[in-house]
């Protein structure tokens, strides 16, 4: 047994920070490292649970040092005793470099593979989603599915590291306050905590658990809704008429809250057909909508 592992299976904190993860009791756990904290404590508590782990390390090629991080990542994941694999993606400079950067990685990993999202990632997310004027899927932040650690906090993260002698890796991404996430967690949270005068990221994780369970009934109760039936959607409250025509409409991406009116006012018969983007439009037809394409037209 290496050192590192040694230490891992003997740290009380890990032994208390595994003890409040929620990692699945049995399969392969595939986990997304980078080398920062997080992912590293992902990594360590993953491999504490004895089941087969394998380190995925997604290289963005966006800094000259970037192959040295995956020799490290390769390096811990060997001393703990799990697999290693890496892949390359291109993500080219420019606007919503975050956003494009975030896609290609999870494009990369494999399906289930896990993050290591904290609770102060949820904080910042919930956050951010009312910034941008997200509804209650927004405000309920990131599904716990996939996210072991995130009910850890980034302290704790950086602690474990340090107890275990590991030295996370720094993005310089994560200094930059071009990118909102990065003023929101240096700026705009520390701001909250002052006038509050309380934990933040406690308060907001545990709001986003309730919406997201509030969310939960309604998108059930939408679903048993017809949303091609123009006489359903009249008839049931507005709020699960409207979720449904987001669930009909969500591919690729969700409709934003002007185009689920439009297509409201086409059920309630205000509007032949609207458009709702990308060459598309619903149009109704003997009380039922109809969903159009270029193709079909």
């Amino acid at each position: 047994m290496t050192a590192l592992r040694s230490a891992l299976f003997t740290s009380p904190l890990a032994t208390g920070l595994l003890a409040r993860s929620t990692f699945a009791t049995q399969g392969h756990l595939h986990c997304a490292v980078s080398g920062g904290a997080d992912s590293l404590a992902l990594l360590l508590l993953a491999a504490r649970t004895e089941q087969p782990v394998t380190a995925w390390h997604i290289d963005h090629a966006l800094r000259n040092d970037s192959a040295a991080e995956a020799d490290m990542v390769r390096r811990i994941a060997g001393e703990l005793g799990a697999e290693f694999e890496s892949r390359t993606v291109h993500v080219a400079l420019g606007p919503n470099l975050e956003a494009r950067a975030r896609d290609a990685r999870y494009g990369a990993l494999p399906h289930g593979a896990l993050t290591g999202h904290t609770a102060d990632d949820q904080a910042e997310t919930v956050i951010i989603n009312l910034l941008r004027g997200s509804g209650t899927a927004g405000l309920a932040g990131m599904r716990h599915d996939h996210r072991p650690i995130i009910g850890l906090r980034r302290h704790e993260t950086q602690a474990l590291c340090a107890e275990l002698g590991l030295t996370p890796l720094d993005d310089p991404m994560n200094k930059d306050d071009r990118f909102q996430r990065v003023r929101v967690r240096h700026e705009l949270l520390p701001l909250l905590v002052d006038i509050s005068k309380r934990d933040i990221v406690d308060v907001l994780a545990r709001q986003a658990k309730v919406i997201r369970e509030d969310n939960d009934v309604l998108e059930e109760l939408a679903a048993m809704i017809d949303p091609t039936d123009a006489k359903a959607l009249t008839a049931a409250p507005v709020a699960l008429a409207r979720r449904a025509i987001r669930q009909w409409l969500s591919n690729p991406k969700p409709p934003d809250s002007a185009t689920v009116d439009r297509v409201l006012n086409v059920a309630r018969g205000e509007t032949a057909a609207c458009d709702i983007g990308q060459g598309r439009e619903v149009r109704r037809s003997q009380q039922r909508l109809k969903l159009r394409s270029p193709d079909m037209r």
